[in-house]
Parts: structure tokens; sequence; C-alpha cells
């Protein structure tokens, strides 16, 4: 059975994306632009250091190094779905990103005053069907999807890979990279979130569903926007049978009834997996849930078990 270890992270104190590292900074962002830091609390730490502040705004930040366009273009996304009048999360109207400690912060109107509220897979059909209608502007400037994103460097980078998982994962993604050169889509092209999900839906505190994290805006294929509640319904369980077919329904196309659904649904799977491997260095339980997943695309196996991360 392969492993993936923990290793020391690589590079200088102010490099790593720890707790402490994001709160210096976000200190620093928010006194850039008027901000008030006290009392600030990491609510998530991913690809992005997320904070809620004073309870009704809430911080971005994102890794060293991590291209500011995609911030910036986040930032205009979120200007022209607010000018479209539609539900999504809402950009403060402060002059940003702001770059601090060579990351990209941006500063939004907290959705909810309280926990979570997670739409329901119906609303979540709603959310991006009514996406899907829309059309952006041309100075918008919206990217081609591009599938496979950094899963190349990913692999490549993560010092807590052993060499024979890296390279099976290199493989695997030449393989579903030829795969996906094959695709014939059916829905027509056009805007995409490019990561939506049930975790990308909240209610706001007026009961509105509401699309959040904007950073993968792109253009492509509709099917992208679909897969993951498939997948997510499929694989691992995490919706049901029911609540499926009420996505479907609502959206008004089963991805799961396309040809090349297969295929997209490993892709995504696949990119969950590089993701994670990424960060595996970074705690125990994150390399154990990698080496879980990465065994599980060599066997086949179940992944019922598989962690929300």
């Amino acid at each position: 059975m392969t492993r993936t270890r923990p290793t020391a992270a690589q590079g200088s104190d102010e490099d790593l994306f720890t707790p402490e590292n994001t709160a210096a900074t976000l200190t620093r962002a928010s006194r850039t632009v008027g901000l008030d830091p006290e009392g600030a609390h990491l609510m998530r730490l991913g690809s992005n250091a997320v904070y809620r502040m004073n309870g009704s705004v809430v911080a971005r930040i994102s890794r060293k190094g991590a291209d500011a366009r995609e911030s910036e273009r986040a930032i205009a996304v979120a200007r022209w779905l607010e000018s479209a009048d539609y539900p999504a999360v809402r950009a403060l109207d402060v002059d940003q990103p702001v770059m601090v400690d060579g990351r990209p912060v941006t500063f939004w109107l907290a959705v909810t005053e309280g926990p979570d509220d997670w739409a329901t897979t119906d609303e979540i059909a709603d959310v991006i069907r009514r996406l899907h209608s829309l059309e952006a502007p041309a100075n918008l400037d919206l990217p081609p999807l591009m599938p496979f994103g950094k899963a190349s460097e990913r692999i490549n980078q993560s010092a807590a890979l052993e060499s024979d998982d890296r390279g099976f994962l290199l493989q695997r993604l030449k393989d579903l990279q030829d795969e996906w050169s094959e695709l014939d889509f059916e829905l027509p092209s056009g805007i995409i979130h490019g990561d939506a999900s049930v975790g990308n839906v909240l209610r706001d505190r007026n009961g509105t569903p509401t699309l959040m994290d904007l950073d993968s805006f792109a253009t492509g294929p509709r099917e992208w926007d679909l897969v993951l509640t498939a997948l997510y319904y499929e694989h691992f369980g995490w919706h049901t049978r029911s609540e499926y077919e009420a996505f479907a329904r609502t959206y008004g196309f089963d991805v799961m009834t396309w040809p090349g659904y297969p295929v997209m649904r490993d892709v995504r799977e696949f990119l969950m997996v590089t993701w994670l491997a990424q960060k595996a260095d970074e705690s125990e339980e994150t390399a154990a849930e990698a080496t879980k997943r990465i065994e599980t695309l060599r066997t086949g196996g179940s992944r019922r078990d598989w962690k929300p991360w």
C-alpha cells in the first residue's frame, strides 16, 4: 500500500500558510482599507484563509504566489452580478484586492448573520440555471475553462507524495486529459461558476439562496457546473437519490444521462485528490485522507468514506 507522509513545509516562516501568518496578513490588509481586524476569527484554512470580521465582513486571503488577477476577476464578477441583481455574495465597496505579504486579500459582505444555512439541491440547481441564462459583458474577460488547472503543478510540487504515488497520479492525469479531448458536450458553452456545489450556495439572512466563492468563474461547458452534485450523490452519498433527482429536474437536464458524464466525473474526483495531496504535509489528518483517496483511485474502491474537506 502506498503512503503519503507529512513533511516539513518548505520555504521561510513568512511563506507558511498558517493561522498565525494569515492573521498577521489580515491585520495589515484590513488597516489598508480602513477596517478593524479586532476580534476576527478563522473560519477555514484551505486554498484560501477565510476570516469573519465583526460579524458582517468576510476576508479571503489567498496563498503566497497566487495570481492576483484571479482575485481581481472575482471582484469584477461580483460587481457585475450585483448590477444584474443576481443572488451572489457581494464584494465590499473598497479598493481591492489588497496585496499584503505577496498574498491577494479580498473583503466580502457576510451572507449570513449566524450559522451557515445551506441551500437545498433544487435551490442550488435554480441558482445555477439562472447563472447560465446570463450573458457576461465583454469587458469582464472571463477565461476559458482549463479543466486540469494546476493539477500537474500540485502533483510535482507536493513534498508529501511518495514517488510511486506521484508517478501514478501523473499517469492518471495524462489518461484523463486524453479522454477529455474526446468529449462531445451536449449543453451549450457559456458562463460557468466553476465550482458549483452544495458547499457554495448559502441562504442569506432573508432566506435567498446565494452563490458564493466567485474565484473560478470562466466560460466553458455547462456540464461542469452540474457534475459535482451528481458525483456527490453517486460516489460519495452526500446527497440522496431524491435530492439529486430534484436537482436534475429543477435545472432541466440530468448530467448523469450524458455519455461524457463518467469522464467529467472522474476528472472532478481526480482534481479533489490532487488538491488534497498538495496539502498533505499540513497535518496527519490531511495526510491520512490523501493517502486513502489515492489508494481508492488505484483500486477503484468505494468513495463512501471520503470526508468532505
